[in-house]
């Protein structure tokens, strides 16, 4: 964690990694009378944002839920309106997040995405994979429990073929074989939209996140949103089991 030199003081305290659970697109589209899939270009304007102040606050990674393995069995026409917004939208978003020294990198099933798609993806991790100034994971068709299902099945095929002891397996190898296993652990979950779960999000690597849930809808969600977030982490004693000192 470090300190935010900023005159207004508004987020003393920035952690390392912040993960956020965007929720709310649809319900803001609906309470102004508009198609769910209505919400998804303001929830994008709202993950500019954020990126944005994560830029100025020193945050240096950032996962941003986007899609989820449940996500899949929602209206056909909400997941088609998602995935032409990302084909239509992401090649620019990258060129932009690369001239800001930004790294994209997406986690998640990409099998079940179409063919032009799962290519954009691999172009802008490809693009952007030397930029040092944030990282931006996207989980998209993402799920913690598949997540930790195919680590199990990694381990489970290495042990089969001699490459690791059973014995040898420990938390450490299991984050090893993680989408995240080159990031540290979230200190702070934020979820948007008044719902106060996890949602199948990050299982293994929220273990000691603290977490700030808001009413505000993710559309609606602004850099002094995030800030008032912050402000709150750096009111909590992290204590890992422990007790004070």
């Amino acid at each position: 964690m470090t300190v935010l030199a900023q005159a207004d003081g508004d987020a003393p305290y920035v952690p390392e990694h912040v993960a956020i659970i965007m929720d709310g697109n649809g319900r803001w589209a609906l309470s102004r009378g508009l198609p769910r899939a209505s919400g998804h270009p303001e929830g994008a304007e709202a993950v500019r944002r954020t990126i944005e102040a994560s830029l100025e606050f020193g945050i240096r990674h950032l996962t941003l839920y986007g899609f989820s393995m449940e996500n899949w069995n929602r209206p056909r026409t909400e997941v088609q309106a998602l995935m032409a917004f990302l084909r239509e939208n992401l090649a620019e978003e990258t060129a932009k997040l690369d001239r800001h020294g930004v790294r994209l990198v997406f986690i998640g099933d990409r099998s079940r995405l179409d063919h032009d798609i799962a290519a954009c993806l691999d172009d802008a991790e490809r693009r952007t994979s030397s930029n040092t100034r944030l990282d931006v994971i996207v989980a998209l068709s993402y799920g913690g429990r598949q997540e930790i299902t195919s680590a199990v099945r990694r381990l489970a095929g290495k042990a089969a073929c001699g490459q690791i002891e059973a014995a040898e397996i420990d938390e450490r190898t299991v984050s090893e074989h993680l989408f995240t296993s080159d990031v540290p652990d979230p200190d702070l979950v934020i979820r948007t939209g008044g719902e106060r779960r996890i949602s199948n999000f990050l299982l293994w690597q929220v273990a000691y996140s603290e977490f700030v849930f808001t009413d505000v809808l993710w559309p609606d969600f602004s850099r002094e949103h995030l800030a008032e977030c912050l402000d709150e982490f750096g009111r909590r004693n992290r204590r890992y089991g422990a007790l004070s000192a």
